[in-house]
């Protein structure tokens, strides 16, 4: 049989097949034309192992080639800036390297993709890592998109000519549990505090009552607005103040000005927001308002009583005492700013977001404060210039539908396409100019796979010491966007210099089978905050061994991760200074003991401690003080100053004129903190 048919039938290229015959025992020469029949029949007998190991150690060539270029990239220190959301091929063009090269990574990691679909930065900067690269993700200055929305949202309002009053926007502010939510409840005389996990409130909630003004007898609407008092809430505090007119400060009156507290008087004062200082439960024993309004005026808070321009208010939500007053303060501070608290109900709506969630059921909802016009049923939802669907249904805060809502009115909307995030600007208006918005592209962020981030409590500039920490990681979903940030916001804040926390995917809603398999990637623990795993996912868990945790309530998350965190790190070993003994004989020499006597010269020497040898200048040996004797007397602890004799236990030996040092050594566990 001729070689080249032989090649032919086992489709490989001749060369290559006469090149590698003689390693497996087929020494037919380099340079031969023709083989023997039954040579050729056994070499096709064999060929089908022969091809499995030519490709396996091709396959281990090829591997090693890989490890090579990635610690090649590693020790060149090649970076990779990756924004929030790319395609496969790009991120292969950031990369340089080939879109099969990527796709094959992406599978390693349990990530089926093509070309053209997108990537999180999370996964992104996950396979940039494994393939050698530093991944370090393209800032956006959120501070600058908020203040480009404020400033949209402010031009938007005073384009109106025809603006009448409207109800004034209350946002109810202050420490956690300090009784924000209660005062609420009473004021609206309805329950919502008990739908809340723990008794905390985890979203922003927006709801309206009315007043019957005392001097003109008309009843006057009020809107309010309940932001989280827990510490990891900041962000959403501060949103409720740049969509309110007024504030109430709630302090508690035998708790006083707390962390919280002093926080909330900076967003008050940065907002410039007219504000009334409610003192709540002064039903409490230990209550003290004099003490309250002592400890606000170190923070140039000053009731009028006392000469200020700030209204106070003492009350008891739960007792309902004084409520009427603080309401008509309420008014009566909205009347002093009536030029400012104007709309045109007439305009094309106009609004802010202020609470946004995928729900299983309606899909899309989004609580939107309108702040100026009507929003009426059909209209098109316009939302930073993009088209997010049309209004198909309105829910005012009592869960009731209604078909318009004008100013100062909250109001929940269903026909979202997806899910705008909070904070974002609604305006009717720009309709005509409006964009229809990239459906595919924007749920990619909604499903779980927005801005994820590696939390680390250190500076970029110490990657390698961060690479050296023992980390946390953590997949976490959550039902709202508030909350999401919240517990992100949260986990920022832990700081150890040993270990931290490492977030490899965030989102909204269920976890799916696709966040296991991330989380798997990944090698992270799942956290559901208010929401559950599909059952796919949950099966997948349980398969994979991967710890699913479910939370209700935010300061239980941040324990649980306190306590995670508290079992990685190493325990410290504290070396405390006892006493020194200057050896001046020597009694009794045993296999690995000795007696020696000699003189406290500083501290004190107690019994079952630990000892060095020192001998001009340089330690020598360790050992243990077994028992310390004055005379013929045992002595827990000898003082400086006295003679004693001490027995040693230690394979070292002890000579006239050395000096033991004495110790003790303990063992203590680092401690979590939180960055202020």
């Amino acid at each position: 049989m001729n070689v080249t048919e032989l090649a032919r039938q086992l489709r490989v290229n001749t060369k290559e097949l006469l090149e590698i015959l003689p390693e497996y025992g087929f020494d037919i020469g380099k340079k031969a034309i023709k083989i023997d029949n039954r040579v050729a029949n056994k070499i096709m007998r064999q060929w089908r192992h022969i091809k499995r190991e030519l490709d396996e150690k091709k396959r281990i060539e090829a591997e090693e080639r890989k490890q090579k270029e990635k610690e090649m990239r590693r020790q060149e220190g090649h970076k990779v800036m990756l924004p929030s959301i790319i395609t496969v091929r790009d991120f292969a063009d950031k990369l340089e390297m080939p879109v099969t090269q990527v796709i094959t990574e992406l599978m390693k990691n349990g990530i089926l993709a093509n070309q053209n679909q997108n990537l999180d930065y999370d996964t992104a900067a996950i396979v940039a890592q494994e393939l050698g690269f530093t991944a370090d993700k393209e800032e956006v200055d959120e501070v600058q998109e908020d203040e480009e929305k404020v400033q949209a949202l402010e031009e938007a309002l005073e384009k109106t000519d025809k603006a009448s009053r409207r109800a004034p926007v209350i946002v109810v502010m202050g420490h956690v549990d300090h009784g924000k939510t209660k005062l609420l409840d009473t004021i609206r005389e309805a329950n919502i505090i008990d739908t809340e996990a723990g008794g905390i409130t985890q979203h922003i909630g927006a709801y309206q009552t009315f007043w019957k003004d005392p001097k003109t007898k008309k009843k006057e609407a009020l809107t309010f607005i309940d932001t989280p008092g827990h510490e990891a809430f900041t962000v959403m505090r501060s949103r409720g103040a740049t969509v309110a007119d007024i504030a109430i400060l709630v302090v508690a009156a035998d708790d006083g000005v707390k962390p919280q507290t002093k926080e909330v008087i900076q967003i008050i004062k940065a907002a410039k927001l007219p504000f009334v200082v409610a003192i709540n439960k002064i039903d409490k024993e230990g209550a003290d308002p004099q003490k309250v309004k002592t400890e606000l005026s170190q923070y140039d808070i000053l009731t009028e009583e006392w000469g200020g321009e700030v209204p106070m208010v003492e009350i008891s939500a739960k007792e309902k005492l004084n409520i009427d007053k603080l309401l008509d303060v309420l008014l009566l501070v909205a009347d002093m700013n009536e030029d400012k608290i104007k709309a045109d109900p007439s305009a094309p709506a106009l609004g802010t977001v202020i609470e946004s969630h995928v729900d299983k059921g309606m899909g899309p909802v989004a609580t939107i404060l309108v702040q100026s016009g009507t929003l009426r049923k059909k209209d098109p939802l316009v939302v930073n210039g993009e088209i997010y669907g049309n209004v198909r249904a309105m829910k005012n805060y009592l869960g009731e539908d209604i078909e318009e809502a004008g100013p100062s009115v909250p109001v929940q909307i269903i026909g979202f396409k997806v899910a705008p995030e909070v904070g974002d600007i609604l305006d009717v208006g720009r309709a005509e100019s409006a964009q229809k918005i990239d459906i595919k592209q924007k749920k990619v962020r909604q499903t779980g796979a927005e801005k994820h981030t590696i939390i680390s409590s250190q500076s970029e500039d110490e990657d390698e010491e961060d690479n050296a920490k023992k980390t946390l990681n953590l997949l976490i979903k959550a039902d709202v966007l508030g909350s999401l940030e919240a517990v992100i916001d949260s986990l920022e804040k832990i700081h150890n210099d040993e270990v931290s926390v490492k977030i490899i995917g965030k989102g909204l809603g269920n976890i799916t089978e696709d966040d296991v398999n991330k989380a798997k990637a990944g090698d992270a623990s799942v956290i559901g905050f208010n929401v559950n795993a599909t059952p796919v996912a949950e099966e997948s868990m349980r398969e994979e061994k991967i710890e699913f945790l479910r939370f209700d309530i935010i300061y239980d998350l941040i324990n649980w991760v306190k306590d995670e965190l508290q079992k990685l790190l190493s325990e410290e070993t504290i070396i405390t200074e006892l006493g020194k003994l200057k050896v001046k004989a020597i009694f009794r020499t045993d296999k690995k003991a000795m007696t020696v006597g000699g003189l406290v010269t500083e501290g004190k020497i107690p019994a079952d401690s630990l000892a060095r040898i020192k001998r001009k200048g340089s330690i020598v040996g360790k050992g243990r003080i077994d028992s310390c004797q004055t005379g013929k007397q045992n002595m827990k602890v000898v003082p400086a100053g006295s003679e004693c004799g001490v027995r040693f236990e230690g394979k070292d030996r002890i000579e006239e004129g050395d000096v033991l040092e004495i110790y003790k050594k303990e063992k203590k566990a680092r401690e979590i903190v939180f960055k202020k």
